[in-house]
């Protein structure tokens, strides 16, 4: 790219774009393209979204008096093009400054995002409570909903839909169609949308028009002039409208425009092949995947769930093919995929429902009413959940209070590759339990010898190093850090610690816990996750009315936003010598 003669340096706001030719957003709309690709190879990001959506970002900012006009993005990792014209181009231009802007919306940043948005199907809602608004106080802006198609599949956007169709006053609402969630769409709904793409959108089957709203299409909706005339046309209407646009996810990279799924979101050096190759390194992924066709060959009631995001579990496009009518996609549909899975367990299946940790929050009355309540034996697959440096939308250590506080429900937390493979053969073979996995978010660690554990005795915790004085409750992921603080307590204070692995995050194992009474004076408990409602919370509520003393360790209750694990494990005093100066202290 010659940056002298890019058409994006005369753009440093919505009223400069607004100056340019057709040509001259042709050319920057590639201009733009590139540098997300660049940025994206650097740092890591969704590729594939922000790719297929730049023309028509260009031509909503054109038309519209953004930010008086309120533009609300669907999950918002296609928002990279909005940010670019939006006075943020130096975190796309100036590679000290890639991670100086967040990968979605945020009003921090800019007066032109109104909310910070990171899971799905939330737009539409969103933005009949703008549109309303805007009724009550008698103004007259625009308010525009950018949802994806995949988005559609998700509860919240029919509610939406359903919703903003009684309007009766100015809401619109782009469908951007690219036939693609993060992996092929799943749902009735999308028959319909490709119905009315073969039909340039005058089918007279339409979904949209079905519940209330005008209806256009267009059919390139990578061009932009056709993308500006629909948009100048729907433009101050006083009715609901969906304008239908036909993109194509990746454009600009060969590569994303072939393997949608994969380049939806991508790792630092991928386009430039410099990321490392790991795809026969064993995870509790490829553990997992493994796990369930072996068992599918010797049970044909074993049914493997995802809600639209099968990488997340290992799910992958081989596993899902060789699965066949025993591996269902629900579409971005979390709650349905819980009670999906409790009315599979209740006629006699055995469903394995795999979601990440900030995704399974978005099913919390499904996990109680259709699950719990019902104490129907699924399998749910918890992934990612700990502590984590993502962005505020993804944050992936609220899973622990969430599940551990719903009655019914076993929530186990293996240390290794054996337990984890124990507690799957436990939870699948029973049928008294509700049983959810909290899948280990490290590399994977394998002792080499089969867990013996009876898990039907229920909230049986393991003694796996016998001391005095301070016992440790290392839960989950924090095993190994346990470990490390036995070790350096046995080294800075002269003391053998008890090193405890509890195996059950729902549920006191009180006969131990008051044994530890008799030749322990303090007790740590260590969790990857929020400590507020979580598992070190219930030890010390347990230990209250006696002498005993309890250190929890683990995460405050905050949304934090980038912030590096090593920033985070210093906050929470999650090192080992932190947690040794606690221990002095308290001791």
């Amino acid at each position: 790219m010659n940056t002298t003669t890019m058409v994006l340096d005369k753009v440093n706001n919505t009223e400069d774009l607004k100056k340019l030719s057709i040509e001259e957003m042709n050319i920057l709309s590639e201009e733009i393209r590139e540098l997300i690709m660049k940025k994206v190879n650097t740092t890591g990001g969704h590729l594939g979204p922000n790719l297929g959506i730049v023309e028509a970002t260009i031509a909503l900012h054109y038309v519209f008096n953004t930010p008086q006009d309120k533009l609300v993005f669907d999950v918002s990792h296609q928002c990279y093009p909005h940010k670019i014209l939006t006075g943020r181009k130096e975190g796309f231009t100036d590679p000290d400054k890639y991670l100086k802007y967040s990968g979605y919306t945020a009003p921090e940043e800019s007066e032109y995002d109104l909310f910070k948005v990171g899971h799905t199907s939330t737009s539409v809602s969103l933005a009949v409570g703008l549109a309303k608004a805007r009724d009550l106080r008698g103004a007259k802006e625009n308010v525009i909903a950018l949802i994806g198609d995949g988005s559609l599949s998700g509860g919240e956007a029919f509610e939406g839909l359903d919703n903003a169709a009684t309007l009766n006053s100015n809401i619109i609402i782009i469908v951007n169609d690219n036939d693609m969630s993060i992996a092929e769409n799943q749902g009735g709904l999308y028959s319909n949308l490709r119905e009315l793409r073969e039909t340039n959108g005058k089918a007279e089957n339409n979904f949209f028009k079905t519940l209330g709203f005008d209806y256009y299409y267009v059919d390139n909706g990578n061009n932009v002039e056709s993308l500006i005339n629909v948009f100048k046309e729907v433009k101050d209407t006083t009715r609901p409208t969906v304008v239908h646009i036909h993109t194509q996810k990746g454009k600009g990279c060969h590569n994303a425009e072939i393997d949608k799924e994969s380049y939806h979101w991508i790792l630092p050096g991928t386009l430039s092949n410099n990321n490392q190759e790991t795809s026969n390194i064993e995870s509790y992924e490829s553990i997992t995947a493994d796990y369930i066709l072996k068992k599918r060959d010797e049970d044909s009631t074993i049914i493997a769930i995802t809600p639209a995001t099968p990488g997340v579990s290992g799910f992958t496009k081989e596993f899902r093919s060789k699965l066949g009518k025993n591996f269902t996609d629900v579409g971005i549909a979390e709650q349905h995929a819980v009670a999906y899975a409790s009315g599979l367990a209740k006629n006699g299946a055995k469903p394995i429902l795999a979601v990440m940790s900030s995704f399974i929050q978005r099913a919390y009355d499904q996990l109680s009413q259709d699950l719990a309540l019902n104490n129907t034996p699924a399998t749910i697959l918890v992934f990612w959940g700990g502590i984590t440096g993502a962005d505020a939308t993804h944050l992936t250590k609220y899973d622990i209070p969430l599940i551990s506080n719903i009655p019914n429900l076993v929530y186990l937390a293996p240390t290794n590759k054996e337990e984890y493979i124990k507690m799957l053969d436990w939870s699948t073979s029973q049928r008294e339990h509700s049983v959810i996995i909290r899948v280990p978010a490290t590399q994977v660690i394998s002792t080499g010898i089969d867990d013996k554990t009876d898990y039907s005795i229920l909230n049986k915790y393991e003694i796996t190093e016998q001391g005095s004085e301070i016992a440790i409750l290392g839960l989950g992921n924090f095993y190994q850090l346990g470990k490390d603080v036995k070790k350096l307590i046995q080294e800075k204070l002269d003391i053998n610690p008890t090193l405890i692995n509890p195996k059950f995050i729902t549920g006191l194992d009180e006969e131990l816990l008051n044994s530890l009474k008799n030749n322990h004076k303090l007790v740590i408990t260590l969790e990857d996750g929020a400590l507020d409602g979580g598992f070190g919370e219930k030890i010390a509520s347990f230990f209250g009315a006696s002498e005993m003393k309890v250190l929890n360790f683990g995460a405050k209750k905050e949304f934090t936003d980038r912030t590096s694990l090593e920033e985070l494990y210093k906050r929470y005093h999650l090192t080992p010598e932190l947690i040794i100066e606690d221990i002095t202290k308290s001791l």
